[in-house]
Parts: C-alpha cells; sequence; structure tokens
C-alpha cells in the first residue's frame, strides 16, 4: 500500500483466497484492504496516538440515513456524553480532495450538525469548524484537533 502523510503504523494483515484483509481494532473484525481502508486505518491510529481519541469513542463506518438514502460516515468520534462531535471522510490517496469531495461531507453534516469536520486521502488532510448550527460558516484549521480540544458549536 502506499505511503501516507501520516505515522507509519503495525498493523495485522493477512491474506484470504488473494484477498488481503486488515484487522479494524474498533469494529473488531477483518475488512477487505483497500486504499480508502488504509487510509482510514491509518487515521484512526493517528486520532487515538496522536490526538488523544479514546477509541473507544470512535466508529467507524456509521450509517444513517439522508433524505431516506442509507449513508455511512468513515469516522465518527463522540464526545463523552455520546454526542457525535466530529465526522471524518476518507478518500483513497489517488483520489483528489476537492470541492466535490468536500461537499459530500459537508452534505453528511447537515444531518449531523457537528461541530467539527476533517476530510483526508492519506496525503492531504483538511480540517473545518463550524460556528454555528443554524449557518454553515466553516473555518478550515491548521491541524486536525485533539480530542480536548474539541468544543460544542456555540
Amino acid at each position: 500500500m502506499k505511503q501516507l502523510a501520516l505515522p507509519a503504523y503495525s498493523f495485522s494483515l493477512k491474506s484470504d483466497r488473494g484477498t488481503e484483509l486488515i484487522f479494524d481494532d474498533i469494529r473488531k473484525k477483518w475488512i477487505v484492504l483497500t486504499p480508502e481502508e488504509w487510509v482510514r486505518q491509518h487515521f484512526i491510529r493517528y486520532l487515538i496516538d496522536h490526538k488523544a481519541y479514546p477509541a473507544s469513542l470512535i466508529g467507524v463506518e456509521v450509517t444513517f440515513k439522508v433524505n431516506s438514502l442509507t449513508r455511512r460516515a468513515d469516522i465518527l468520534v463522540y464526545n463523552r456524553l455520546g454526542n457525535p462531535v466530529l465526522i471524518v471522510e476518507c478518500k483513497a490517496p489517488s483520489v483528489k480532495i476537492d470541492n466535490k469531495v468536500f461537499d459530500q461531507v459537508v452534505a453528511y453534516n447537515f444531518r449531523f450538525r457537528l461541530p467539527y469536520i476533517v476530510v483526508t486521502n492519506g496525503l492531504k488532510h483538511f480540517a473545518c469548524s463550524i460556528s454555528s448550527d443554524t449557518s454553515p460558516d466553516y473555518t478550515f484549521l491548521k491541524s486536525i484537533p485533539a480530542y480536548n480540544e474539541l468544543q460544542p458549536i456555540q
């Protein structure tokens, strides 16, 4: 798999009938190792190991509805009260982060109204804070916030 702009981590990998798998510690199961999954697993470890996000407060591929369509949030982070506070959209390293990709996670956030959005392809990472749940004013952040820096929408 491609080298990412994230720290290197050791993962449990195996092959099953020619299909490469990676063990997801959050979901506690083997997952097909796609380029997007490679990014997702690295980013989860980055959040836990470098930004002090509690693993128990991270959801992976969380299913939700938008206009009666079923969608999945790649990574959803919850506060200690069990409320979601940050959504992460992961793309394969070959996918350019453009307005279309950003608009996808913004659309997802209309469902959740979270104070933080992150988009990553493993090579570039963009984090935004949302200042209000009534007006989608986004401020791009210089870095991914640590867990203890997450603030609710004002």
